[in-house]
Parts: structure tokens; C-alpha cells; sequence
């Protein structure tokens, strides 16, 4: 027998958390009537199964500890997997604009270890990473000598 709708609900979960509207997406691909993927979605709210500020939390803290990404970036991840805009505000209004120097400043590291020597490749890399200008700009005006990088001067 097939599993019911909460049950595949929840065996989505137990893999790793889902925003509302991606769990929706996945439980219509496998065929649930609309009313009852709603009905699982308001009983798993409930139950705090589903929390959309949490996983948002939880996606950019373990985003920040694995990868450097500027807050960009992780706005941009967050909305490709459902995350609602009050979600991501929320978990990105936890990070200080501080925060993103150091993790621009990992990323710059990492961009050089693979051979990469070019201040202005770095800073589009960096952008392309979702850091702010100013997390940019220190990494670059400040961090180039620490970085092995010649500014050119």
C-alpha cells in the first residue's frame, strides 16, 4: 500500500528539513490531491515539523560553515528551494554585515589556492559569491599583501 500523504510528508523530512512551498512541490510530483497536501502541511506546522524561519536558519548557518557565500548568494539559494521572503530576512538579518568579511576573505583564500593571482578576477569572484561591495573592497584594499596577491602598485 502505498504511503499516505503525511507519511510521505514526513519521510521527506526525516532526510533533511523543507521549506512549505518545496514540500508542496514534492508531494504534488507524486500525485496527492491538493486539499490533502494542504491538510499535511497545516498538521506538520503544527506538530513543528515544518518551520519555515527555522530551516531558513538552519540553511544559511550550514551554508556559512561549509561554503563561503556572500548574503546574495545565499538570498538567491533560499528562494530557488521555497524559502518565503520573511524567512530569509529573518536569517540573514542574524548575520552582521562584519560577518561577511571573514567568509569573503575564505573564499578569496580558496580562490588563490587554485592558482588564481588577478585582484579584479577576484572581485568578480567574490561577487559572483553574493558579498557585499564592502566585504570586497576590505578583502581587497586591506588583505591583498596577506593574500600573496600584488595590487599592481
Amino acid at each position: 500500500m502505498p504511503p499516505t500523504c503525511y507519511q510521505k510528508a514526513l519521510q521527506l523530512l526525516a532526510t533533511r528539513a523543507h521549506f512549505r512551498r518545496e514540500l508542496a512541490m514534492k508531494l504534488t510530483q507524486r500525485g496527492y490531491p491538493e486539499e490533502e497536501i494542504a491538510a499535511t502541511l497545516d498538521r506538520l506546522t503544527e506538530q513543528k515539523y515544518l518551520d519555515d524561519r527555522a530551516t531558513a536558519r538552519l540553511f544559511v548557518e550550514g551554508r556559512r560553515e561549509r561554503t563561503s557565500e556572500g548574503r546574495a548568494r545565499l538570498r538567491s539559494e533560499l528562494l530557488k528551494r521555497g524559502a518565503p521572503e520573511e524567512a530569509i530576512d529573518a536569517a540573514l538579518a542574524e548575520l552582521t554585515p562584519e560577518d561577511d568579511t571573514p567568509a569573503a576573505r575564505e573564499a578569496a583564500e580558496r580562490w588563490r589556492l587554485k592558482g588564481g593571482v588577478d585582484p579584479r578576477a577576484l572581485a568578480r569572484h567574490l561577487e559572483r559569491k553574493g558579498f557585499s561591495r564592502r566585504a570586497i573592497v576590505a578583502v581587497l584594499n586591506g588583505e591583498l599583501d596577506d593574500l600573496g596577491i600584488d595590487d599592481g602598485s
